[in-house]
């Protein structure tokens, strides 16, 4: 459809039609069998069967055979006969699912989730989606909040780079092409820093650090060409974010220059109300509305105050041609007026979903997302033919997907044991539990569904010394334990970051009987692992892995593949430390490493200030040795670059990958500056013996910042550059910038 004829049609709606258009509900609504309690609070939400046959968009359901038919009817009652868009979280795979975000982000190949965010929308556009809720962008620094496993960490540069990546992976390059999807940028703004790490708690940021540090990521997005932003539950300094104008139409629109459409989150112009921002119903459509918010979700304040708001002169109609335009607008770049039911496909769902070549890339994805953090006496890869007792309530668990890959299904995944035994002759290997997931006494609920233990004392007693007796003839122990899939995600906060308490009472009885016990940890959040490894010889670090999983740890330990991820979000020594990160700033009294005497420092009495394991860190089945940083030049102008450089050797016996990561600090500004920031990194693959020369561009524009003049822009002075393995590097050399 043209321009013009869109405009006709705005022309031609009744006041009705537009405002309905601003209303979104659950596919329950058209489809009766489908259990709408599982979506989120449900209270009466005010919508009446007029406003549900005017709707604009529906989410929660899916499927070609169900979202055609419920198109069909819509369309076909509809005044002007206008589709609907269809909406879900797709967030990190559709059928097919791969490593969580935060995995993800461990790959440091936003290329690879890329490749992974167009697998799943081809998976969700056969089964009738328009549009996914992902990527979620928000930068992440405290572990007790569940959600950081939809983040990919917290560095605002990687952050962006994932979130480009996998915009650019949904929607390609044109909404209307085969098989591409809108994606949705959120939450803006700032949803991942939570006061205490408590979901939908209160966000207080400097300007300094918001715009620093939080906003770029969703920059990124915009400018990657997202076609939706969604607005976030919290407040941001005092203001909801989805009732703050300044927000959203001051920086989203008029700064990021983003012209899609603004939905709410869950619930979210309702809930303006509970933060005390607005007095009722009427008054938080008014401020949502004259926010820009255009999609109001499962609420029913648009339909039911819009229109009456508008012709008591309370409200603006532009506001509303506004909103409504720009969803109509998405529906035309997606070519539903054409087709309303785009690649929806009951064939195709049968022959894309879930087939050969979307497994091979979950399983490099997963591969690839895998951190060793510890291998002492390089017990890993094992060889096949050790006597290894497999062990631990992930051994036989297909729930490998996290919290919130609702959509994947748990019989798709093949599990550890199947795993091994495809790739082993296991007469030497046993396979035992060892202990239930969680304790009888937790119960967890999630999406639609619930994890509750029903075992006996007495029958985890048995478990647990079916194990040990196993572990005392074995020759390694493979440990595989960790959260359960529902105990991180949304509303998952944690004050106790352990593994379950049932769980470490399994990796104390084991370890007491066999030293030799390799971890393989699943967990959708940095864990307080001292335990961990103060008892286990390796430490595999394999987040929440997908559908091909447990055959990517397969292939890992027994050694087909080498590890080479790298942690994006510091694991802490303790829960005491968080929200911990490695780009802090130092502080007029920091504390030295090793002065521990020193008591008027920066620095706990009772643990370290570093974290256990830091951003960037992360082992593999070689070593590697970095020569001193080096510069072309130690100068820097507006017009001309610096190259950094340094020469990476294998110094193993194994071929492997590292990724070399550039880090700069800006000595001295007039807004103090992060110790390091991340700026640049290459992943490079040597054979035993073989080195390469990694080279670097350093350019006047990546000194940029916010400074007191509260303008982005660099300042004069001295730079150092890190280059090394990990953010601790202290490998270095300076610069000076002279504009």
């Amino acid at each position: 459809m043209t321009e013009q004829k869109l405009k006709e049609l705005l022309a031609d709606m009744t006041l009705e039609e537009k405002v309905n258009q601003m209303s979104q509900v659950v596919g329950a609504f058209f489809n009766k069998d489908m259990d709408i309690t599982a979506m989120g609070p449900m209270a009466d939400k005010g919508f009446t069967p007029e406003n549900v046959a005017l709707s604009g968009s529906v989410l929660g359901t899916m499927g070609a055979e169900t979202l055609k038919k419920i198109q069909k009817d819509f369309v076909e009652q509809h005044p002007h006969h206008i589709p609907m868009l269809f909406m879900l979280d797709v967030i990190n795979g559709f059928k097919t699912i791969f490593p969580i975000p935060l995995g993800q982000g461990a790959t440091f190949e936003p290329e690879l989730s890329e490749k992974c965010a167009a697998v799943a929308a081809k998976e969700a556009a056969v089964s009738g989606l328009h549009v996914t809720f992902a990527p979620m962008t928000d930068l992440v620094r405290d572990a007790r909040w569940g959600r950081v496993m939809e983040s990919t960490g917290e560095d605002p540069y990687l952050n962006s780079l994932f979130c480009a990546g996998m915009v650019r992976g949904f929607q390609g390059d044109d909404l209307k092409e085969p098989y591409k999807i809108a994606s949705c940028v959120k939450h803006f703004a700032g949803y991942g820093a939570p006061t205490a790490g408590r979901d939908y708690n209160t966000v207080e940021l400097s300007e300094h650090t918001f715009r620093d540090f939080y906003l770029p990521s969703y920059k990124a997005g915009i400018d990657a060409g997202a076609a939706m932003v969604m607005t976030s539950f919290n407040t941001v300094n005092g203001v909801p974010a989805t009732g703050n104008k300044k927000l959203m139409r001051g920086i989203l629109r008029n700064e990021m220059g983003f012209n899609g459409v603004l939905i709410s989150d869950w619930a979210a112009i309702e809930e303006i109300i509970y933060h005390g921002y607005c007095a009722d119903r009427e008054e938080a459509a008014v401020r949502s509305a004259e926010a820009g918010v255009d999609i109001d979700m499962m609420t029913g304040i648009y339909c039911e105050n819009l229109c009456r708001l508008v012709r008591e002169g309370k409200l603006s109609e532009d506001l509303i041609d506004e909103s409504c335009m720009r969803i109509l607008e998405l529906k035309n770049k997606l070519g539903l007026f054409e087709n309303a039911y785009k690649d929806a496909d009951e064939t195709k769902e049968k022959e894309v979903i879930l087939c050969k070549e979307h497994r091979d890339l979950a399983r490099e994805a997963a591969r690839k997302s895998f951190v060793l953090l510890k291998n002492e006496e390089k017990i890993l890869p094992l060889g096949k033919e050790k006597k290894i007792a497999w062990v631990g309530p992930y051994v036989h668990s297909r729930n490998l997907m996290g919290s919130w890959s609702f959509i994947g299904d748990a019989k798709d995944v093949t599990n550890l044991e199947e795993a091994v035994k495809a790739q082993a002759d296991t007469t030497n290997m046993s396979f035992h539990a060892g202990s239930p997931m969680l304790g009888s006494d937790i119960r967890l609920e999630g999406f639609g569904e619930a994890m509750e233990q029903s075992h006996t004392p007495e029958e985890e007693e048995a478990m647990l010394l079916e194990a040990v007796n196993a572990a005392k003839e074995a020759d390694v122990v493979v440990l595989a334990i960790g959260e359960d899939r529902l105990q991180s995600g949304e509303a998952t906060s944690n004050a106790n970051i352990r593994i379950p308490e049932i769980q470490q009472r399994l990796l104390e009885r084991v370890s007491k009987v066999n030293e030799n016990v390799v971890v393989v940890l699943f967990n959708g959040r940095p864990l307080d692992l001292r335990d961990v490894v103060s008892k286990a010889k390796a430490v595999l670090e394999v987040w929440m892995p997908g559908t091909e999983g447990a055959n990517a740890i397969a292939d890992v330990v027994f050694g087909a593949y080498a590890p080479s991820g790298k942690l994006t979000m510091s694991f802490p020594y303790s829960v005491g430390q968080v929200p911990v990160h490695y780009n802090e700033y130092s502080t007029g009294r920091p504390h030295v490493p090793g002065k521990d005497k020193d008591r008027f420092r920066s620095k706990y009495l009772d643990i370290p200030n570093a974290p256990l394991f830091p951003f960037g860190y992360g082992l593999g089945y070689t070593s590697f040795e970095i020569s001193d940083v080096t510069l072309d030049k130690t100068e820097l102008g507006l017009e001309n670059e610096i190259k950094a450089s340094v020469t990476v050797k294998n110094t193993g016996d194994t071929a492997g990958t590292e990724t070399v990561q550039l880090y700069i600090h800006d000595v001295a500004a007039s807004v103090v500056r992060p110790v390091k920031e991340l700026k640049d990194f290459r992943k490079v693959t040597l054979q035993p013996g073989e080195e390469q020369k990694v080279e670097f561009t350093i350019n006047e524009k990546e000194l940029r910042f916010l400074t007191e003049n509260e303008r982005v822009e660099s300042e004069n002075g001295v730079f150092e550059v890190f280059i090394g393995s990990d953010s601790t590097t202290e490998n270095k050399a300076e610069f000076v910038l002279k504009k």
